[in-house]
């Protein structure tokens, strides 16, 4: 059957290029941001661009600063391991190798967490293939986020050698950025804020808590533009927008479900499965999947996922972490292996992952020398 994936517009602006393009401005040669002295690039982690055009209201300050233009595309899939380590590498997830939440270690049955797994699991900092533009771009690169992600292995692997400085509070955050872009010409800095994504989560983008954060987020964001050097240039963008799923319309995965026959493992997250074959049973599962859920979802194959170049170029040792078959989710829905003894991931409401406008366009708002 021909597959039909949804496609970027040919002139749609990858997350995977923003850092890049910031370096280059600072030599004033980048074709998407004007010159200038230092540079913030500054990722709201959940905040897609449909969420923010639907609660512009109570985000005035940042609805009042993007331009229709204003927008980029993250990668697939639409979550933030493989978002945060394209941003930070500048290449995407078929190079660098982090091609989900969940997916398989080549030779192994082990299905990995790769945002935690490095702690939990072991994973070698070498897991990620690219090397980080922290010591690519060959200038002063900082890292401002929360205390917590200062030693963990997905940031000594994603962040390489940048200059970490932690602070709880997203205000705090805020002016510390601001100050080391201004102590540091032709530096960047890489200001991180998690704050919104986890209310996602928990109580959905549409909730009352959503907004309320969104509020704070918005006067941060006023607040940066307030304080960076008049020479320092800022953007404002996100790993993914986000969907919100609620109980009843999740998919649950159980024992002798007809899905679940030929099928090893599953891995991914919920609207963006990798499914790992028996020996033999890919095919099987490939049309039992398509057969069952084309409707609401786009099922490919290993190869078609390979042939759409959704992910780029696929290295070799990337090949084998990939599901025999991915099931990525159009509708309003999220799939769930319900055999696990775990079911917290349950409780979670916003979630992304897929190939939907919603989870894969992101603001990229230009404030500061930039705007």
């Amino acid at each position: 059957m021909t597959l039909s994936l949804p496609s970027d517009p040919p002139r749609a602006r990858s997350l995977t290029r923003v850092v890049t393009e910031m370096s280059l401005a600072l030599d004033a040669r980048s074709e998407w941001f004007a010159p200038a002295r230092s540079a913030i690039v500054w990722v709201i982690d959940g905040l897609g661009a449909h969420n923010l055009s639907a609660r512009a209201g109570h985000a005035r300050f940042l609805s009042e600063a993007r331009a229709k233009k204003d927008v980029a595309r993250t990668v697939f899939p639409s979550t933030t391991a493989a978002a945060l380590t394209s941003l930070l590498t500048g290449t995407p997830p078929g190079a660098h190798g982090i091609v989900g939440y969940r997916v398989r270690v080549p030779g192994t049955d082990d299905v990995v967490n790769q945002l935690r797994g490095w702690e939990t699991d072991g994973l070698p900092l070498s897991f990620q293939r690219a090397e980080p533009l922290s010591g690519a771009l060959g200038r002063p690169f900082f890292a401002v986020s929360r205390n917590e992600y200062a030693r963990t292995g997905f940031s000594s692997a994603t962040l390489g050698d940048a200059q970490f400085h932690g602070a709880d509070g997203l205000d705090d955050r805020v002016r510390l950025a601001a100050d080391l872009a201004a102590r540091h010409p032709g530096s960047l800095v890489y200001l991180y804020a998690p704050e919104l994504d986890s209310i996602g989560h928990k109580r959905g983008w549409e909730s009352d808590e959503w907004v309320a954060a969104l509020e704070r987020v918005d006067a941060a964001a006023r607040a940066l533009a307030a304080a960076a050097d008049r020479g320092t240039g800022v953007v404002v963008t996100s790993d993914h927008g986000m969907v919100d799923v609620p109980r009843h319309r999740h998919l649950l995965l159980e024992e002798g479900d007809a899905l679940l026959e030929g099928v090893r493992l599953v891995g991914g997250e919920p609207r963006m499965l990798h499914l790992y074959a028996e020996p033999g049973r890919a095919d099987a599962v490939l049309e039992r999947w398509r057969e069952s859920e084309a409707s609401r979802s786009w099922v490919l194959s290993r190869g078609e996922l390979e042939a759409s170049g959704l992910i780029g170029p696929i290295g070799a040792d990337v090949r084998e972490r990939l599901g025999d078959v991915m099931v990525a989710a159009r509708a309003g829905i999220a799939y769930y292996d319900d055999r696990v003894d775990d079911k917290a991931p349950q409780k979670m409401i916003g979630q992304h992952g897929s190939l939907t406008d919603e989870e894969r366009v992101v603001p990229l708002i230009r404030l500061g020398a930039f705007a």
